[in-house]
């Protein structure tokens, strides 16, 4: 039996998506609360910080300027784990405004796909991302852009009681506390041999 000749090709993508699938951690998908930093991409540079609310789900807020026009973006984006919290993927959506100098305000809807890796020993964390855009009002009816991000950590991941059932940590995370047992008394009276 003879065997096409993209089977190769077929079976060697099939063993690289259930590779990617197995590497793919569900543990906890980011090592920091706050970040924040410069973003660049092709003709516009802008500030980007993220803000953890939930476990595994950020907000970002991204603001741009370009040769002709500066815009605002907010966008919810959910944290996928890659081989343990310092890569991961991450995709979301959200939507943004601006002003063009020659068209006038627009705005639009956004969605983001992308990977992070937060840098070990120091705090930052280092991003590139494709983050389309239907516009609405605009002289460009869809854009589609990559970018470069470099987020100093503001804030570590860390467990402290209170927020972490605000923000998405549980109970699961803290160790139980074992109340502590009574030494029993012997009555009086009845002493052993060696009771002094």
């Amino acid at each position: 039996m003879a065997f096409p000749a993209a089977f190769p090709r077929l079976l060697s993508g099939a063993a690289l998506l259930s590779a990617l699938t197995l590497l793919a951690s569900p543990a906890q998908a980011q090592k920091y609360r706050t970040a924040v930093g410069g973003r660049l991409g092709a003709g516009n540079y802008g500030l980007t910080i993220q803000q953890k609310i939930l476990d595994k789900t950020t907000l970002e807020g991204i603001g741009i300027v370009g040769t002709r026009e500066v815009s605002g973006t907010v966008l919810a984006e959910r944290h996928f784990g890659i081989l343990g919290p310092s890569l991961n993927y991450y995709l979301g959506a959200g939507g943004h405004l601006g002003n063009h100098k020659d068209d006038g305000v627009f705005g639009g809807f956004d969605g983001i796909i992308g990977a992070e890796y937060k840098v070990a020993f120091i705090p930052l964390v280092l991003s590139f991302d494709f983050k389309p855009s239907l516009e609405l009002s605009s002289a460009d009816w869809a854009r589609f852009p990559t970018a470069f991000s470099i987020r100093y950590v503001l804030i570590k991941e860390k467990k402290t009681g209170l927020f972490d059932k605000i923000l998405g940590g549980g109970d699961n995370d803290r160790k139980e506390k074992k109340p502590k047992e009574k030494k029993q008394e012997k009555p009086a009276g009845r002493r052993g041999l060696f009771d002094f």
